[in-house]
């Protein structure tokens, strides 16, 4: 599978220190340790923080050829606070580097060929109206790949009819429960109380999309497959820190999702890749497949 992503690439900043992320980044480096193909369109500072990035990608067997640097912008940063619940909070300054990713027409040419599968996006890169446009017009360029929207929403960094667009470009959705219920009554809501399989319908019909996987935390993930419910239990950990695990559960599903797998095995799969991060430090820790099976063993 190769999918191309469009999204940022920054650094979480945490009480104890800096660690390597930014959604799309965590994506790639989690589908390319699944043995699947990413290639990332972002851009870094040329700043030390953006020098080190390009370093940690090319460690993590990711190509720097889609990243831009951008002189006058620093790298961007993400300020982690995690609540009593474990979640955790961000600020993020901007304008920042990764607001200025660009697209290379040599680079698509190039990069066509091979059959793109995927175009994954999310919500904080495209508040900027360009690159909005960008991510459509790519998508467009790179039919008949189709599209996977995380939906990740940052305090500050969306609004609803940015990502009811974004939502018309999609084929697969994902988001938590706490988005699901914040996204639910500002659409109307419909008659009665919220229900994670109300909200599904209302939105894969109004949207026109296949799948939505809404994870639930420890509790696991619920799955909305073309009007089919599944709700996947998910495993207990000792969770270092959750940044990063929702992205592992975006790749493992898209991993498993391409290939084929019945639903049920590929949220299995993907909820025990985003338990695994969830037990490690950082967004973007090594493991291997044995790991993420040996937490499948333990159901």
């Amino acid at each position: 599978m190769v999918s191309c992503v469009i999204g940022e690439i920054l650094w979480d900043i945490f009480p104890d220190g800096e660690r390597f992320g930014g959604a799309a980044l965590n994506f790639c480096a989690n589908l390319q340790r699944l043995g699947d193909q990413a290639i990332l369109f972002s851009a870094v500072g040329g700043d030390q923080r953006g020098r080190i990035a390009l370093d940690r990608m090319r460690e993590l067997g990711l190509t720097t050829a889609g990243i831009r640097t951008v002189q006058d912008l620093p790298t961007g940063i993400a300020t982690v606070r995690t609540g009593e619940d474990g979640e955790p909070t961000y600020v993020i300054p901007r304008p920042a580097a990764f607001d200025e990713v660009s697209v290379d027409p040599q680079l698509l040419s190039a990069v066509k060929p091979r059959g793109i599968d995927w175009l994954y996006f999310g919500t904080l890169l495209q508040t900027r109206p360009e690159t909005e446009l960008l991510t459509s017009q790519l998508l467009d360029d790179l039919r008949p790949a189709r599209g996977f929207y995380d939906i990740n929403l940052r305090s500050g960094h969306w609004n609803l009819p940015l990502v009811q667009r974004l939502s018309h470009l999609a084929s697969v959705v994902k988001l938590n429960s706490t988005e699901a219920e914040t996204l639910f009554p500002l659409t109307g809501g419909g008659s009665g109380p919220f229900s994670l399989e109300k909200f599904c319908q209302r939105w894969a019909s109004t949207y026109a999309i296949d799948v939505i996987c809404v994870t639930l935390g420890p509790e696991g993930c619920m799955i909305y497959d073309r009007g089919a419910v599944y709700r996947v239990a998910g495993h207990r950990v000792t969770v270092r820190d959750t940044v990063g695990s929702g992205d592992a559960f975006a790749a493992a599903f898209l991993h498993g999702y391409q290939r084929g797998w019945g639903i049920v095995d590929t949220a299995r799969f993907a909820n025990a890749l985003g338990a695994l991060v969830a037990s490690l430090p950082g967004a973007t820790p090594a493991w291997t497949i044995q790991d993420v099976l040996a937490i499948r063993a333990a159901e």
